[in-house]
């Protein structure tokens, strides 16, 4: 129970890997914000956790600052932040559309920052935060028809390491997790030949699950990595290797 009693925020929580994360911080005593696009999706994973879900668009300042005061009241100050909110849109760059590249910057990249400036507040006060970021592999090696995503997860790399250095000071640390390729909504759309040949390449012999990651998450922000800061961890079966 290394969270009793902390309040954790999870966005991109209704489902995949966010849901399993938000499931795993409540079973070591968290109380658990989930936070989704829709009160539906949010609620789903937070009435199976015993948390509290609220809807929020992570792109806005203005909606973001809003919930987190809710999430406050609430539940109390927040002790982790867990920035796993992403869309894709992919397709080739010749192909790609202003807007493709935008919104996903907007939500992967801009609305982790967002919430990390918002909840920075209340940690310095307590002197105490962990924020995981969740980025992705293809942040460290590109992925083809993912020029958006690929950027926007790189950034969030960056962005990692920054907030580090800024907070570290004052008690909070800041890391990230980057999965391989995860079983998910968003490689359901794969190509079957393209998933037979990760699981072929990665030395674990297959796609990640949401239950590999969620431990990379829980340990980074735990008082066990209290000296680990601006890191970021690859869970991807060795595929990169």
């Amino acid at each position: 129970m290394r969270f009793q009693d902390q309040v954790v925020i999870v966005t991109g929580a209704s489902r995949g890997i966010g849901r399993m994360i938000a499931e795993a911080f409540a079973a070591e005593g968290a109380k658990v914000a989930c936070i989704a696009t829709t009160l539906e999706g949010a609620n789903k994973t937070a009435e199976a956790i015993g948390g509290k879900g609220y809807a929020c668009d992570v792109s806005s300042t203005a909606s973001v600052e809003e919930v987190f005061a809710a999430i406050a009241a609430d539940l109390g100050t927040p002790s982790v932040l867990v920035n796993n909110a992403g869309i894709t849109r992919d397709t080739l760059m010749l192909r790609m559309k202003d807007d493709d590249w935008d919104r996903v910057l907007e939500v992967n990249l801009k609305g982790a920052f967002i919430t990390s400036r918002t909840v920075a507040k209340p940690m310095m006060k307590a002197r105490y935060g962990r924020i995981v970021n969740i980025t992705s592999v293809i942040g460290l090696h590109g992925g083809a028809g993912q020029a958006n995503y690929a950027a926007a997860k790189a950034g969030l790399i960056g962005l990692t390491m920054t907030i580090a250095k800024e907070f570290g000071s004052r008690g909070i640390t800041c890391n990230a997790v980057a999965p391989g390729f995860i079983e998910s909504d968003m490689t359901e759309a794969l190509p079957q030949e393209f998933k037979d040949d990760v699981m072929k390449r990665a030395p674990a012999g297959r796609l990640g699950t949401p239950a590999d990651i969620a431990p990379a998450v829980l340990f980074l922000a735990s008082s066990d990595a209290a000296y680990v800061t601006g890191q970021t961890l690859t869970v991807d079966g060795g595929l990169f290797l």
